[in-house]
C-alpha cells in the first residue's frame, strides 16, 4: 500500500493586516500559526511513513518579506527530502512564477512543475504519475486542465491543478475547468487547490479540494489541514482529513431569548464558547459572539454594551485562560414586546413604527446607493494605513458593498427600534 498526503495553501507567513486594530488580540499567536501548521504537516508526513507529498498552490502569501520565509519553508521540506520523500508543488495566483522575486536553491527531490506546460513525474518503482502544470501569472484565466495529457496506462495517475472548477464563491476564477473535464482525462485523483474550504467533488474519480492548512480570519472557520490518501494496486482506499491548524475561527450564536438578567446572557455566552472550545478539540479558538433575542436584559445590555462585553471577556477568560480569544462581540437583542400591538396604536408611536416597516418593505438600494457614494469618496481621500477595508477586516472583500452597508442599515434601524420600544415601555 501506499500512501501520500495532499495539501494546498499554505499561504505561509500571511501578514494578517490589521490585527493590531483589535486591542488584546493575540498577534503573534495567530502570525505564528501559518508555521506552525506546516510542521504539523511536515510531522504528519513523518508519523505516516508517507511515499511523497502534493501541494496544490500558493505556498506563499505573496512576494517573501524577507528570506526568512523561503529559509523556514526549505528548512522543513528537506526533513522529508532527506529521508527519502518527495514534494510535488504546482504553483498557484499567490506564488506565481512572475510574482516570487526571491528564491533559494530547492534540496533535491522537490519538484516544481513548469509553468510553461504541463509536466508529467513518474516515481520510479511505485506505478505513480503526477501530472501539473504552475501559474505563470497571477492571473491565469485560461483552462489549463485542458492540456493535461490523458493517463498512462497500468499507472496511478494523479492530477495537480489550481483551479476554481465552475468558480467558487469567495475565489478568484483562476485556470477554470469543468468536472467533465477532469474526469475527461481518467486519472485515478485530482489535487486540487485555491478553495480554502475542504471540499470532494467527485469520488469516481476522486477530486479532492483539502482546503487551506490553516484559517487566516473569521471567514476561514472551522478545522483546517490536509487530506492522506491510501492506494493498493491503482486504486483509491481511503481519503482521511487530518487537521493541521493551531489557531480555529468560529462564529457563536448564542439565543438570548427570555433572559431577565445579563448575567444570565454571561454565562449562555460561556457556555457557547465552552462548546466551541470543545468542539474544536481544545485548540486555540478565535471566536466572534452573536447574541440574538427578544429578552428583559435588551436595555441594559444594548445600553451598557461596554461594561457587559468586558464582563463577557473575563468570563471567557477566567474559563479558559488565553486558549480563547473573542475577536469580536456583536448585539443583536430586542426588547421583549409585542410589536404588532404597538403598531396598532393610533398615536405618533404607532405611526412611527408603520412608517419604518414601509421603508423596509420598499428597500434599502436607493440607500444603499448614497451611502455606498459617500463611503467610497471617503475611501479615496484616506491614506493607505486608514484604509476602511483594513479598519474594519473585511479580508479580500470591498466594506463598501451593497450587502455590507444593508446590514450596518439593519444595525442603526435595530438601535432607533431599541430607543422607541424603551420608550414604549416606560408609558
Amino acid at each position: 500500500m501506499i500512501k501520500f498526503i495532499h495539501a494546498a495553501d499554505i499561504h505561509l507567513d500571511s501578514p494578517l493586516r490589521g490585527l493590531e486594530n483589535y486591542e488584546g488580540a493575540p498577534v503573534e499567536e495567530i502570525r505564528g500559526a501559518t508555521r506552525r501548521a506546516f510542521m504539523n504537516l511536515i510531522q504528519l508526513a513523518t508519523e505516516e511513513e508517507v511515499s511523497f507529498v502534493i501541494i496544490s498552490g500558493d505556498m506563499y502569501d505573496g512576494d517573501w518579506k524577507d528570506y526568512n520565509t523561503g529559509l523556514f519553508l526549505l528548512s522543513q521540506l528537506s526533513k522529508l527530502t532527506s529521508n527519502g520523500v518527495p514534494v510535488y508543488i504546482v504553483k498557484g495566483n499567490h506564488d506565481a512564477e512572475s510574482k516570487i522575486t526571491r528564491d533559494l536553491k530547492l534540496p533535491e527531490g522537490i519538484k516544481i512543475f513548469s509553468s510553461k506546460r504541463p509536466e508529467t513525474f513518474i516515481l520510479d518503482g511505485k506505478n505513480v504519475a503526477i501530472h501539473g502544470q504552475s501559474f505563470a501569472t497571477p492571473a491565469v484565466t485560461e483552462d489549463l486542465a485542458s492540456n493535461y495529457p490523458t493517463a498512462i496506462e497500468d499507472m496511478f495517475n494523479i492530477g495537480v491543478l489550481h483551479t476554481s472548477v465552475n468558480g467558487r464563491e469567495g475565489h478568484e476564477n483562476y485556470a477554470p475547468c469543468t468536472l467533465d473535464t477532469l474526469k475527461a482525462k481518467k486519472y485515478d485523483y485530482w489535487a486540487l487547490g485555491h478553495v480554502h474550504k475542504r471540499e470532494i467533488l467527485s469520488e469516481n474519480p476522486w477530486i479532492v479540494f483539502p482546503g487551506n492548512i490553516q484559517g487566516r480570519h473569521i471567514k476561514e472557520t472551522g478545522r483546517k489541514g490536509c487530506v492522506i490518501v491510501s492506494i493498493e494496486e491503482c486504486s483509491v482506499i481511503s481519503v482521511e482529513s487530518r487537521n493541521l491548524d493551531s489557531v480555529v475561527w468560529s462564529f457563536c450564536e448564542v439565543d438570548a431569548t427570555g433572559a431577565a438578567d445579563p448575567y444570565e446572557i454571561v454565562e449562555k455566552v460561556r457556555k457557547s464558547v465552552e462548546k466551541e472550545f470543545l468542539k474544536n478539540d481544545k485548540q486555540f479558538t478565535a471566536a466572534r459572539v452573536t447574541v440574538k433575542g427578544a429578552c428583559k436584559a435588551h436595555a441594559s445590555l444594548f445600553f451598557n454594551q461596554e461594561k457587559w462585553k468586558n464582563e463577557i471577556r473575563l468570563a471567557v477568560a477566567d474559563s479558559f485562560g488565553n486558549s480563547v480569544w473573542l475577536e469580536k462581540f456583536i448585539i443583536r437583542t430586542t426588547v421583549e414586546i409585542d410589536i404588532e400591538q404597538v403598531k396598532k396604536r393610533n398615536d405618533p408611536m404607532g405611526d412611527l413604527f408603520r412608517y419604518i416597516e414601509s421603508m423596509e418593505n420598499k428597500g434599502n438600494q436607493e440607500i444603499c446607493d448614497m451611502v455606498s457614494n459617500v463611503v467610497t469618496d471617503l475611501n479615496k481621500k484616506l491614506p493607505y494605513e486608514l484604509k476602511l477595508k483594513q479598519i474594519f477586516q473585511e479580508s479580500d472583500d470591498n466594506f463598501y458593498n451593497n450587502e455590507r452597508i444593508a446590514e450596518i442599515i439593519g444595525e442603526v434601524k435595530q438601535i432607533l427600534l431599541s430607543r422607541l420600544l424603551l420608550s414604549v415601555t416606560e408609558q
